[in-house]
């Protein structure tokens, strides 16, 4: 067993070695990576009024539909009117 302690012992040294280089290796990658792009204030300002104008055009279609299924609905409640008031005239109601 002796013999064999000072050849894990290298392996490992080999083993640090290894990892520490490679995480060099990564550090150095990574620092010559260009950092993230910010927007400038005018790009910030114009997103954000992009955004704005989307929920405007969100609640307008919904204020378009809600309108239209309303419309809808009277224009069903007329015509069932006028079919109940012909109904009644044909019946000899006047």
């Amino acid at each position: 067993m002796t013999d064999s302690t000072p050849v894990f012992e290298r392996r490992r040294a080999s083993d640090e070695q290894l990892v520490s280089a490679i995480v060099e290796a990564v550090i150095g990658q990574v620092s010559k990576q260009p950092t993230p792009h910010c927007l400038s204030e005018e790009e910030q300002h114009w997103v954000r009024l992009a955004i704005a104008k989307e929920a405007q055009s969100i609640k307008l279609r919904q204020a378009i539909i809600e309108k239209s299924l309303a419309g809808l609905v009277w224009s069903a409640i007329v015509g069932l009117g006028f079919v109940f008031l012909d109904f009644l005239k044909s019946h000899g109601f006047k």
